[in-house]
């Protein structure tokens, strides 16, 4: 269980996020989303223990991050969006750092590798950016750590090699460990994140599964826009919104439309899903 209240970061002259009130529970894969600069990679590093928080209160089973403690350490695992390239092997570097993790399942990287059309034999350094940050996600999944943070995991890749991400991603999942990816190209993710999370400077817009999202929500593509729509904007196919779904219709959560509309009635969103 991920428990964070009243978090605040901030650097001498800069504050990035404020109020911020969570719990995640284990067994999901949970989606980060947020505008740029809201604090969605802070957030990350201070789950990681590699950033210290200057207000609140943030604890992993029962663990304050920053303390970096083995035990903690050895149950997660943080794949930043850009990352130093190993100079050895895949076979190399996951041999280097699989004794500091018990869980590490080296059946299940030969099976993520092969799906991602990769040997472990291949040297990071002759692999295209891509291919070399396919192999990095297929060892952090390996590893089985309790939770596992990405910070925009499918930045780079190109679209089989996405398809194979969300595929990778669901095959590595399990009911013990909890999964955070941050992104902001939610196409590429979605049918995998669930639940959702909003983050916002001053606080959680949204923290809630997709069944909570279509339960409160109506997505739909009209002619012409409702007077009653949280969001619209116009597409080729007429007009994508998202309303309230006063009359409990069934709709697909459009992540894009979601998103848009938490970011033009943050209020509404913290009522709406308090």
């Amino acid at each position: 269980m991920i428990n964070v209240r009243n978090l605040e970061f901030s650097y001498p002259k800069h504050l990035v996020f404020s109020g911020i009130n969570i719990q995640l529970e284990e067994g999901k894969i949970y989606g980060l989303l947020g505008e740029n600069g809201v604090g969605k990679t802070t957030l990350l590093k201070i789950l990681a223990g590699l950033l210290k928080s200057s207000n609140g209160e943030c604890t992993v089973d029962g663990v304050n991050p920053f303390k970096r403690t083995p035990e903690y350490l050895q149950n997660i695992f943080f794949v930043p969006e850009d990352f130093p390239i190993p100079s050895s092997s895949i076979k190399r570097f996951v041999d280097s750092i699989a004794p500091f993790y018990p869980n590490y399942n080296a059946t299940l990287l030969n099976d993520l590798l092969k799906d991602f059309d990769l040997d472990s034999s291949k040297e990071f350094t002759k692999l295209s950016m891509g291919q070399a940050k396919k192999a990095f996600i297929s060892v952090a999944l390996s590893l089985q750590t309790k939770f596992l943070l990405m910070d925009e995991p499918s930045n780079g890749l190109d679209i089989p090699s996405k398809a194979e991400l969300r595929k990778v991603i669901s095959r590595a999942s399990t009911e013990n460990n909890t999964i955070i990816i941050s992104t902001h190209q939610v196409k590429d993710l979605e049918n995998l994140i669930d639940p959702i999370i909003i983050l916002d400077s001053e606080g959680i817009l949204l923290n809630a599964s997709i069944e909570e999202i279509t339960n409160k929500l109506y997505f739909s593509v009209e002619t012409t826009a409702d007077k009653d729509a949280l969001y619209a904007e116009p597409t080729l196919a007429g007009v994508s919104e998202v309303k309230p779904n006063n009359e409990n219709i069934e709709s697909k959560v459009d992540l894009e439309i979601l998103f848009d509309a938490a970011i033009t009635n943050k209020e509404k969103f913290i009522e709406l899903f308090k």
